[in-house]
């Protein structure tokens, strides 16, 4: 889309981004294939590093594993595999994992990339604390995950196979699917107070809305808990909601700073 700013340059500095050009819907399409290949690249040489110390790799993930099971001298069975393809489901599930942590950054990047040229330079401002925010809600999700679930998850599984007198036997590529849902699930949810604060400033909806419906979003906070949490167990489950819980609560106040500096932006006194 053309544009004239001859007549207020500054106007136009402010409102549109220096970056921006025009481009037809195919165009977008062509800058989105290639964003999408940029991420795939990306996404495919560090898994296939991982892949190369795929033994190193397996060692740091086994680490929660470890670490419970020498509170069980009784049960002397290590991880095993009962199918051909089982050690290839694990190694493949070693790759994803690291491919995926070690690709986030870039994948923000690149999106930041695709979506800037449309952007003011307000808008600007804003996309950067927002990757960042991003970021690091995921990594401390998935620390969350792998220090705190996984480690949970797997004493209550011992305890029972204890309390019931059972041997437990567990496959290698069962723990990993284990780890991996965990750790990118519960990294996942914690994007979940940054959708809140940004459907906020967009207007979406509003904090009192928020703030009336606390009671329900801790349901689904648990409800969500429940689901990512393998165990049935309800302190697994309260585990994972708590920061859940808390993040909302952030979420709300950070919510409420935003609308309330916009309001003063603009001039409006009362909001």
């Amino acid at each position: 889309m053309s544009r004239d700013s001859s007549n207020n340059p500054d106007d136009s500095d402010e409102t549109h981004s220096p970056h921006e050009k025009p481009m037809g819907f195919f165009d977008h399409l062509e800058e989105l294939r290639w964003t999408l290949i940029k991420c795939a690249v990306v996404f495919g040489l560090f898994a296939t590093l991982i892949g190369i110390y795929v033994q190193e790799a397996s060692a740091l993930l086994l680490l929660p594993w470890e670490t419970v099971r020498v509170d069980f001298p009784q049960f002397h069975s290590g991880l095993i595999t009962n199918s051909p393809m089982g050690i290839f489901t694990m190694m493949i599930n070693i790759c994803i994992m690291g491919a995926v942590c070690l690709s986030i950054p870039f994948w923000f990047f690149f999106a930041a990339q695709f979506i800037a040229p449309a952007l003011s330079k307000k808008e600007m401002k804003v996309l950067i604390p927002t990757c960042t925010a991003a970021f690091v809600l995921f990594l401390s999700g998935a620390a969350f995950g792998y220090y705190i679930l996984v480690p949970n998850t797997v004493r209550f599984a011992y305890e029972m196979n204890a309390y019931m007198g059972v041997d437990p036997m567990w496959t290698a590529d069962n723990y990993y699917s284990l780890l991996l849902w965990l750790v990118l699930g519960v990294g996942a949810g914690f994007e979940f107070p940054l959708l809140v604060v940004l459907a906020v400033y967009m207007g979406l909806i509003q904090v009192a809305t928020l703030r009336k419906y606390r009671r329900h979003a801790i349901v689904v906070m648990f409800i969500i808990a429940a689901i990512v949490t393998p165990t049935p167990d309800p302190f697994n489950m309260t585990i994972f909601a708590i920061p859940l819980i808390v993040l909302y609560e952030i979420a709300i106040w950070v919510s409420a700073y935003l609308v309330r500096k916009k309001a003063q932006e603009s001039g409006v006194v009362d909001i």
